[in-house]
C-alpha cells in the first residue's frame, strides 16, 4: 500500500506544479494593459493606469518583463522616455566595488606637483 501511494504521488506532482504555475487571466490582462500605458509616452495614462489597477510601483516593476525586455528598457525601446524617466527610480541598481588601494595602473595614478 506505501509503495501504491508513493508512485502515486511521484506521478502526480508534476501535475500539481504545472496548474501553479499558470498566470490568472485577470493578472494577465492587467500586467498588458501596464505594459501597453509603459509604452506610450503618455504620463496621464502611465498614471491613469497604475491607479486604476492599483499597482504596487516597488513590487511589479523590478519583476515585470514585457516582450522579454524589462519594463524600463521596454518603455525607452518604445521611445517613451517621459514613462522611462517616471519608472527609473523603482528599477534594480548596479553597485560596484572597487578596491581603490589595489588596482591603480600606471594611468590611474594621482600625480601630485609641489
Amino acid at each position: 500500500m506505501k509503495k501504491f501511494i508513493a508512485i502515486a504521488a511521484i506521478i502526480l506532482t508534476p501535475l500539481a506544479f504545472n496548474a501553479s504555475a499558470a498566470m490568472s487571466p485577470q493578472i494577465e490582462k492587467t500586467l498588458i494593459q501596464v505594459c501597453k500605458a509603459g509604452a506610450s509616452n503618455s504620463l496621464f495614462k502611465f498614471n491613469d493606469t497604475m491607479k486604476g489597477y492599483r499597482i504596487n510601483k516597488q513590487r511589479v516593476f523590478p519583476r515585470l518583463v514585457c516582450n522579454g525586455q524589462s519594463y524600463h528598457q521596454f518603455a525607452l525601446s518604445h521611445g517613451a522616455d517621459r514613462t522611462a524617466s517616471k519608472i527609473a527610480p523603482y528599477m534594480k541598481g548596479q553597485v560596484t566595488i572597487k578596491d581603490l588601494a589595489m588596482t591603480y595602473s600606471s594611468d590611474e595614478l594621482l600625480a601630485v606637483n609641489y
